[in-house]
């Protein structure tokens, strides 16, 4: 039997007691967005350079629909960069008063990447309205050529940021609008086609609404979940009470109170929980027992408080 320990308010990590420690210590080194760093930076710099290619194209050509998807690739050379930007500053360890470092500056980047993506659809729409009652006039086959470059590097960007996505909010941002670009780039494609063979005006209208209201759903989603995140919502996939039930029902607890769960950036979950455990029970099996619990749902940072029944708490806000 584990002796009970000598202060009733000792907060344990980790299956056993610490002793202080500086701020951030037990954090977990790195987030999901920093190990595709190094892809975000190519697809940034390939991004950029065509930006700048498909500008001077639409200038030459007089292609309005070359201008605006360079506009729109431009909001992604501005959520690229502020994807890497948070990922960086995100990786500096922990100081002062930021004791879970800058990890949640790739959560910001994210929401500014919804509302940049919500402002693109705004525009293709707006425009997309604009040219059904005023067709512009668009040289179909420079436009068809300016436009291939351009999905053949969206493709390319695509494919560097596909796996990110997955693990990462932040570079899931990014990888929408690359997606998002790419797609501009296939409807470019088919207009000027149209326009070229047949010289219907309304061609890259018609394209330009479908992109818009594709972008439109998955901004949404990306944003409703950053949103999540910033208001430490639990992770929408852990049952909150399921956990409470699996925590009470470990031997040797008495009740549980204080359970909190969020994220603090993708892929790395925290958690928070009081335990009442008896003076004359084994606290580290408790504890081994919960933080195994926790583990199954994905929480990386557990701190777990053991109290004995007779502990009165001091008034606390949640």
């Amino acid at each position: 039997m584990a002796p009970a320990c000598d202060s009733i308010e000792e907060v344990m990590v980790d299956g056993h007691s610490h002793g202080s420690s500086p701020a951030g210590e037990n954090l977990p080194t790195g987030s999901a967005g920093a190990d595709h760093k190094k892809r975000l930076a190519l697809a940034l710099t390939m991004t950029a350079s065509y930006m700048l290619a498909e500008v001077a194209g639409g200038i030459l050509t007089g292609s309005l629909a070359l201008i605006s998807d360079a506009a729109h690739m431009g909001t992604d050379v501005l959520g690229l960069g502020l994807a890497l930007a948070a990922i960086h500053l995100a990786s500096q360890p922990a100081a002062g008063q930021r004791t879970y470092g800058a990890y949640r500056l790739e959560v910001l980047a994210a929401v500014i990447n919804g509302l940049l993506l919500f402002g693109v659809a705004g525009y293709v729409l707006y425009q997309a309205f604009q040219r059904i009652l005023k067709p512009p006039e668009v040289l179909g086959v420079p436009m068809l050529v300016v436009a291939v470059i351009g999905l053949a590097v969206n493709v390319i960007s695509f494919r560097l940021l596909s796996t990110g996505a997955k693990n990462s909010l932040n570079v899931r941002g990014a990888y929408l609008e690359v997606l998002s670009d790419m797609l501009g780039s296939v409807g470019v494609i088919v207009a000027a086609v149209v326009i070229a063979t047949t010289g219907w005006p309304y061609a890259d209208a018609i394209v330009g609404a479908g992109i818009g209201l594709f972008i439109l759903p998955r901004t949404y989603q990306l944003t409703k979940q950053a949103l999540r995140i910033i208001m430490e919502v639990a992770p929408p996939d852990i049952d909150i009470a399921e956990v409470q039930r699996r925590l009470t029902a470990i031997t040797g607890v008495e009740a549980v109170h204080h359970l909190h769960i969020w994220t603090i950036t993708s892929g790395m979950e925290a958690a928070t929980a009081h335990l009442v455990v008896p003076r004359d029970k084994d606290w580290h099996s408790v504890l081994d027992t919960a933080h195994d619990i926790l583990a199954g749902y994905g929480v990386t940072h557990p701190t777990i408080q053991v109290e004995p029944p007779d502990h009165i708490e001091r008034a606390s806000v949640v």
